[in-house]
């Protein structure tokens, strides 16, 4: 699962230019962070001269182009992609980083990759120069980006088998709470935790609520017609100084609302909580979630309001489980293993797919650009030959000259042999979009059945884990 974050880098307040492409290059590669400089990755540049190449990089675009857009100049691109903990190595989201940028930039523009390590979640810093290889043109940053490169880093995360997050919402925490390091729950949250916990108990009346509350470290009491609650110090976080009135909790937290609740006249609402909602009633359509591991997460520290919780959250996961078996005739361990591996196979051949025409479209790209380039510089490479190759010659047309002789470069390392006409690539650029368009439609479809079937067959195993054999059941009696 990874979360991106993008923004474009400019002049440094008080600074020059510079100074400020060293300040953020040096943040990136800092040896503290990653590994002694060991995860640092470039592209088209070296990690340790990296300002130094961006700066001449500016240099050559303003002398090419006679444009300076002074202290509104955007630098270079910063990109954050930040990775569950536990779910990948760090040279390997180097790896992805890299993939990421050369994806992003098309390959035109020179950047780092630095893979920080300090925190329990692995993350990437990549930045690339907002000009490109060629210092003739700039990155046009556009409206929504962000969401364009998060969908482009989800893609690369599916391709290699890793987690997305499937509904991102914008935070104003640090980015690494997406990713496990997750904040204490406030106190009121805590209540509301507690008290939905020992509801779940059944207590037979207000006061056996109140004495299952203070078993799962809730202080309770009450001054004049208000009742109080305080947390008590647990796994969750320190110990509540101030105590909190019940009623100002609101909703279905409120002394009169519990005592609804247990009279059962009164329902939680859904959401009212960070507990998701469980009770008898299951969506027939909704897709089963993995079953938990309460054994485990009671090993880690997990309290006895956690377990009820998780033995009745499992028991609606199971019952999603099997509803989905029977609509979908899986009733077969077989076809349901036949199920999982054709769904696997799908969604992997939609992906190779999608990299093809991906790659193809990149190929156009580039063909593109150089057959521009060819032609606008093939009289100025003739007049060069012409002149048997002369030193001063070059020295006036250096651009042109080396722009002609990469082109040259990049037909022969494609193979061409007859250059195609544009209007040719325009057409058949337009026909794979229309193909990746539809590709992506059914790689959305198949990554979702794939999940499913994944998710359905795991439960499946564990139910049939739980239950004994039919021998070991004879020898037990």
């Amino acid at each position: 699962m990874a979360a991106t974050w993008i923004k474009p880098l400019h002049v440094n307040k008080g600074k020059s230019i510079a100074q400020t492409i060293a300040e953020r290059t040096d943040y990136a590669g800092n040896p503290d962070k990653t590994d002694k400089g060991e995860l640092v990755t470039g592209y088209e540049c070296d990690p340790r001269t990296v300002d130094a190449e961006f700066l001449l990089s500016k240099r050559q675009y303003k002398y090419i182009t006679g444009r300076d857009q002074g202290r509104h100049n955007v630098l270079a691109y910063h990109i954050r992609q930040s990775f569950k903990p536990g779910e990948i190595t760090a040279e390997e989201a180097n790896r992805l980083g890299r993939e990421l940028a050369m994806r992003w930039t098309k390959g035109n523009h020179a950047f780092i990759v630095a893979t920080h390590i300090d925190r329990s979640h692995i993350h990437n810093h990549i930045i690339y120069n907002s000009t490109t290889l060629d210092c003739t043109r700039k990155f046009l940053d556009f409206k929504g980006s962000t969401f364009a490169v998060r969908r482009l880093s989800d893609q690369i995360c599916l391709e290699h088998g890793l987690s997305v997050i499937d509904d991102p919402k914008p935070s104003r925490g640090h980015y690494g709470t997406w990713l496990g390091e997750k904040r204490q729950p406030n106190f009121k949250v805590r209540l509301k935790l507690a008290i939905d916990a020992t509801l779940e108990q059944k207590p037979a009346d207000f006061d056996a609520f109140i004495a299952a509350l203070e078993k799962l470290g809730i202080e309770v009491s009450r001054r004049g017609k208000h009742l109080r609650l305080r947390a008590l110090a647990d796994d969750h976080g320190p110990a509540q100084v101030q105590y909190t009135r019940c009623d100002s909790l609101k909703g279905d937290y409120t002394e009169q609302a519990i005592r609804d609740r247990i009279a059962g006249v009164r329902q939680r609402t859904p959401g009212h909580s960070s507990l998701p909602p469980v009770g008898p009633h299951v969506q027939k359509d909704a897709a089963p979630n993995l079953l938990i591991d309460i054994q485990a997460r009671m090993l880690a520290g997990k309290g006895a309001g956690y377990e009820r919780w998780a033995k009745l959250y499992n028991l609606k996961e199971m019952a999603k489980t099997l509803i989905y078996l029977q609509e979908h005739n899986l009733t077969q361990y077989t076809t349901l293993e036949e199920q999982v591996a054709s769904a696997t196979a799908t969604f992997r051949s939609l992906s190779e797919q999608i990299k093809t025409v991906e790659g193809r479209m990149a190929e156009i790209n580039e063909l593109q650009k150089h057959i521009g380039n060819y032609n606008r510089t093939r009289q100025v490479y003739q007049q060069y030959k012409a002149s048997r190759y002369s030193k001063s010659f070059r020295a006036e047309h250096e651009g042109a000259i080396l722009l002609h002789q990469a082109a040259k470069k990049a037909f022969d390392a494609l193979g061409v042999q007859k250059l195609p006409g544009i209007k040719a690539l325009q057409t058949e650029y337009a026909k794979l979009r229309t193909e990746k368009k539809r590709l992506y439609r059914e790689y959305r479809q198949a990554r979702e059945d794939m999940r499913s079937l994944q998710v359905t067959k795991a439960n499946t195993d564990q139910l049939l884990r739980a239950v004994p054999a039919p021998q070991e059941q004879g020898q037990q009696r």
